[in-house]
């Protein structure tokens, strides 16, 4: 599982405030956190406590390049302040996200193919979020054909079947994980896929059980990588063990510290 951590974003209160005094201990700290909780790269959004994301994008991949050559995955709706990012990234940048609109597909794709980037590719069009399985593999199909003839490899493109928050939208969870193996057919090579695990427990009472126990079955349908928080110690052990279970990694008494050190 690839793992981004999720906690560098301008609407935590601690990152917004950082941003706004240039405090780069604060996100150099969150960022060898989540590093050290499991993280293989990390997400980066200023948000909207950012005045200049152009400028502020750049000085948090600054800050973060310090301490960490982490791989980044650059998080925002506009495309000036993704390619103002990738310019000072060092190592394989990640975009986080282009939809399946054909303007925004037009834009972004260019810029990952520029500066070989991977790409997370949302199923979601100007239309809004699509209503059932078959809307989301649309969806997906269109980002993977229009990516296939722009040259862009599809072994470096994410899918995500957009999460909704369980407690408004229960009875499309079950597609939504059905997405993830069906996204795996769309195209040979395949395309990976993702999800933005703490979407689904927005707005409820038990988010970290909701998220680990949604983030195990996910797994169970071949989910390659997640946004999520990996300082949550029982969601990683949940991830940890389901690797375990579906045998893609080898058991050992210590096997929760055998994953964290590899």
């Amino acid at each position: 599982m690839f793992i981004i951590g999720e906690l560098i974003n301008g609407m935590y209160q601690n990152i917004g405030k950082a941003i706004v005094e240039k405090n780069k201990e604060v996100i150099q700290k969150c960022a060898l956190e989540q590093i050290a909780a499991g993280a293989d790269a990390l997400d980066v959004n200023c948000g909207t406590a950012s005045k200049d994301p152009v400028l502020d994008i750049r000085w948090l991949i600054e800050s973060i390049q310090e301490v960490s050559d982490a791989p980044l995955s650059l998080d925002s709706s506009k495309p000036k302040v993704i390619e103002s990012g990738l310019q000072v990234i060092k190592n394989t940048p990640i975009i986080n996200s282009t939809t399946a609109d054909p303007e925004k597909l037009g834009v972004l794709l260019p810029l990952a193919i520029k500066y070989k980037a991977k790409l997370i590719g949302i199923a979601i069009s100007a239309k809004g979020i699509p209503q059932n399985k078959d809307q989301r593999i649309e969806l997906a199909a269109n980002i993977v054909a229009t990516a296939s003839e722009m040259g862009f490899p599809l072994e470096d493109l994410y899918l995500d079947p957009i999460v909704l928050p369980i407690n408004v939208a229960q009875a499309q969870i079950m597609g939504i994980l059905e997405c993830i193996k069906e996204f795996k057919i769309i195209s040979d090579p395949s395309p990976k896929t993702i999800v933005g695990l703490s979407n689904v427990s927005q707005g409820t009472n038990f988010r970290s059980l909701i998220n680990r126990t949604f983030l195990v079955m996910a797994q169970a349908f071949g989910l390659d990588a997640a946004i999520l928080d990996p300082t949550d110690l029982q969601l990683m052990e949940g991830l940890i063990t389901a690797e375990l279970a579906l045998n893609k990694q080898i058991y050992c008494g210590s096997y929760l510290d055998a994953y964290k050190k590899k």
